[in-house]
């Protein structure tokens, strides 16, 4: 396994996401919850893999129990990372639902806590704040962000008075946006990038196109649109190539073409054992710098046309049923007008 450390902080350059876990929106079952998602933990520690990422929204706190359970026996084995979703991020809220994750992880201290979405209303300053004095009791080791601007990244560390190490984003060849100015950034502080959505929902495993489209939500999504999968065909044909040439499967290369980026780790879901042993062995890959550089060139090519993303509907789909679930992490539901 390869590992990547900035600000003191070192993690696994594979980690593994775990939206899934309890998650209704994926459609796993309660079989994979209840059983397999805590085989993919053990296996994931197993090959090496420390870093492990989750939420207080996947699954209403599903996620974290889920994963406090899979890690009970070898918290020392592993970096976790939680997140704080952004309403009313300020003052006491801050510190009760970080305290309601630990519990809910099972843990003394989170090594990573991150705010998972700028809030346009709450200014930075009020949430690091609270940030700062929870870091210094002992509760949370690390700062991060998610889904921020590089602006809002700079702003936050100016308001924490200390290094935000991280900022969680949706990175792959499907999407590189972070190279417009996140990743320099990050290479020349010593932070880091963390990658979400590595593998593009699952375009980058490259078993679709337009006369083989994925069911479900991601059907509706910008990914798999016909147009955007003979879009994607070119990008798609290199990525098999160069797998080939490894005897290795299209998604590892996809992820081992990120991780060949200095400061940048990656995060990639896992619905089986299987696909997390997959995922690590792609640490494991060396690409040359032509393979990099036929990969960026066959990325730079694919230009999807509009709609909304993967990440986008599920988000929304969140944000629908927080409505209705206001009270999930103790805020009082808001009177009807």
């Amino acid at each position: 396994m390869r590992f990547a450390e900035a600000a003191g902080l070192r993690v696994s350059s594979i980690g593994l996401g775990t939206w899934q876990f309890g998650s209704w929106e994926w459609g796993y079952g309660k079989d994979y919850s209840g059983r397999e998602a805590l085989l993919i933990v053990e296996k994931a520690l197993d090959l090496g893999i420390t870093l492990v990422d989750t939420a207080e929204v996947y699954g209403f706190g599903r996620s974290e129990r889920i994963l406090g359970r899979a890690l009970a026996e070898r918290r020392g084995e592993a970096v976790i990372a939680t997140k704080i979703f952004p309403v009313m991020p300020a003052g006491p809220v801050v510190s009760n639902r970080a305290r309601a994750s630990a519990r809910r992880l099972g843990v003394e201290a989170i090594d990573l806590y991150q705010v998972h979405w700028p809030n346009p209303v709450v200014p930075i300053s009020a949430t690091m704040a609270e940030l700062a004095k929870l870091r210094d009791e002992g509760l949370v080791r690390y700062v991060g962000v998610s889904n921020f601007s590089l602006a809002g990244w700079q702003a936050a560390e100016k308001a924490l008075g200390s290094p935000v190490v991280s900022n969680q984003v949706r990175y792959s060849l499907a999407d590189r946006r972070p190279e417009k100015d996140l990743l320099g950034w990050a290479q020349a502080n010593d932070r880091l990038i963390i990658a979400y959505s590595p593998l593009g929902q699952g375009l980058l495993s490259a078993r679709y196109d337009a006369d083989h489209r994925p069911g479900g939500l991601r059907a509706t999504t910008k990914e798999f649109l016909p147009d955007n999968l003979r879009r994607a065909d070119a990008m798609l044909q290199v990525l098999r190539e160069v797998a080939r040439n490894h005897d290795a499967t299209p998604a590892q290369v996809a992820l081992a073409w990120l991780i060949s980026h200095p400061n940048v780790v990656a995060i990639p879901g896992a619905s089986s054992v299987s696909q997390v042993e997959s995922n690590a062995a792609a640490a494991d890959l060396e690409l040359s710098e032509a393979e990099v550089s036929e990969l960026s060139a066959a990325s730079s090519s694919y230009d999807p046309v509009g709609g909304p993303t993967g990440m986008a509907m599920r988000a929304r789909a969140i944000g629908e049923d927080l409505l209705g679930r206001f009270g999930a992490f103790g805020q009082k539901p808001p009177r009807a007008s």
